[in-house]
């Protein structure tokens, strides 16, 4: 692995793991009434097209972070719903 894709995977991992307390404080207190819907919807459709464009590219750190990412935002998103 060149240190070029290292340096991305990096990346990824932070900018990913950045969702993961958001995620576990909604779970755990039932509660996401301080979350926008305008934010999660605008910024899933912005994580789908890196998404893709990884997938142009073959780029395995931008496929990862953003497939993550899209995953996390996702349940957060399911919570918002559900938990109103």
């Amino acid at each position: 692995m060149d240190s070029i894709t290292l340096l991305g995977l990096c990346a990824a991992v932070l900018t990913t793991s950045a969702f993961l307390p958001q995620m576990v404080k909604t779970w755990r207190s039932k509660s996401a009434k301080d979350v926008s819907y305008l934010m999660l919807v605008t910024f899933m459709s912005g994580l789908f097209l890196w998404l893709v464009y990884g997938i142009y590219l073959k780029s395995l750190p931008i496929i990862l972070a953003n497939s993550v990412s899209f995953c996390f935002n996702f349940i957060i998103l399911s919570l918002k719903i559900k938990y109103r």
